[in-house]
């Protein structure tokens, strides 16, 4: 006998608006994390004590991340997806507690549930939308994600900060608990897991990425694309871990690194128009040019030394790089790939987010044995540019 068909899920398919569904779960879960995000480095550095303890936290969470995602294989065959995402919601509210009660290895374990949380849930949704959404659907639901997405992370740091300010500090972590909480209780509505009306996913073989990296990298033009996104991600991990420590050592006020991490999302919503400056300068060029921005604000942030309030609006042009990178990273890799190797490819390239999460807060580490911390500038804002040049090979077409 056949399980009926749950009432939201015949909604769905009548509307055709299963695209739309995935993106409110991105956007509930985009808010869950969202609301932190100026809240936990600002805790972290209190707690910890230094820039350097703060490094060696992240470090241990982006070990404990990859070994979650590189394992991802394995526990979609222990459990069914659908509780892999709750295994990933749930880590977020968990993640959520500790960071907030947490002292020392108990806060890092925090750290590190609720990175392990977004790279599952991000895995999870990448594959419901190839599983269940056409592949003519793919822009527009992509975009819908984007678009829904950026809201959140627009007003995410902004209200996080802002209960955090007006002595109600628990309240910014109880806010990400219960929109992690919503986004787990829309998906067991929607019973996305074992959809019977769109079709099962297909069980998948599982790939060991390691055989295939040699051959990934051994091919130019997708070894420059990888670059091109663990680079941007690089940045990006600098902002939102030493972004707000910033804001603070230059003597503003925390609310601050709220407006500096919401304004640097807010390039999202101008994704039409990098498009189109892609159409009349090619995709590759706007990619030099952000690529370039977010190295040379890096550059002239080492240039500054000391935190000062000027270096704020420097972090900030060095986003709106970044965020040109994040609109068009992805093509690149989407064009070059040879089409009967894209399964395989993805693999690899898809780890650019775990890479940037373990290789920055590793480097770092080690800068700060021996020199001071404004040389991190210096050394991450020299690859930028050095990725910069390097992607000027890619062909006009891409």
């Amino acid at each position: 006998m056949l399980p009926p068909r749950p009432s939201g899920l015949i909604a769905l398919a009548a509307e055709t608006d299963t695209g739309g569904a995935l993106a409110r779960l991105t956007a509930l879960e985009g808010l869950a994390r969202a609301v932190l995000v100026s809240i936990i480095p600002l805790v972290a550095f209190e707690a910890l004590g230094s820039k350097e303890a703060v490094a060696r936290t992240y470090l241990l969470a982006a070990i404990f991340t990859l070994f979650i995602t590189l394992n991802f294989n394995r526990l979609e065959q222990l459990l069914q997806r659908r509780w892999v995402l709750t295994l990933g919601a749930s880590l977020l509210m968990l993640a959520s507690l500790l960071i907030y009660n947490g002292e020392g290895w108990l806060f890092a374990l925090g750290i590190g549930m609720r990175s392990a949380a977004a790279s599952i849930f991000t895995v999870c949704i990448s594959l419901y939308v190839m599983d269940y959404i056409d592949k003519l659907e793919f822009a527009r639901t992509e975009s819908r994600r984007m678009f829904l997405n950026g809201i959140a992370w627009l007003l995410g740091p902004l209200l996080g900060i802002w209960l955090w300010n007006n002595q109600y500090p628990f309240s910014a972590f109880l806010v990400s608990i219960a929109s992690a909480a919503m986004m787990l209780a829309y998906f067991w509505h929607l019973r996305l897991g074992d959809n019977p009306v769109l079709v099962a996913a297909k069980p998948r073989k599982a790939i060991q990425p390691l055989v295939l990296i040699p051959h990934f990298f051994k091919q130019k033009f997708l070894r420059i694309s990888y670059l091109i996104t663990l680079s941007r991600a690089i940045f990006w991990v600098l902002l939102y871990v030493y972004g707000p420590i910033y804001v603070v050592e230059a003597g503003l006020p925390n609310w601050v690194s709220a407006v500096l991490l919401s304004a640097g999302c807010a390039m999202l919503f101008f994704s039409p128009w990098i498009r189109l400056l892609a159409e009349r300068f090619q995709t590759k060029n706007v990619l030099i040019f952000g690529l370039s921005l977010c190295g040379v604000s890096l550059l002239i942030l080492g240039l500054l030394g000391e935190a000062k309030g000027i270096g704020v609006l420097v972090w900030w042009t060095g986003a709106w790089g970044a965020s040109m990178v994040d609109i068009l990273g992805n093509i690149p890799f989407m064009r070059t790939v040879k089409p009967y190797e894209r399964i395989q490819m993805t693999m690899v390239f898809s780890t650019w987010r775990e890479m940037s999460e373990l290789v920055t807060p590793l480097l770092i580490s080690l800068i700060l044995l021996f020199l001071p911390f404004y040389t991190v500038y210096y050394v991450f804002g020299g690859f930028l540019i050095a990725v910069a040049i390097y992607a000027s090979v890619l062909p006009n077409r891409v």
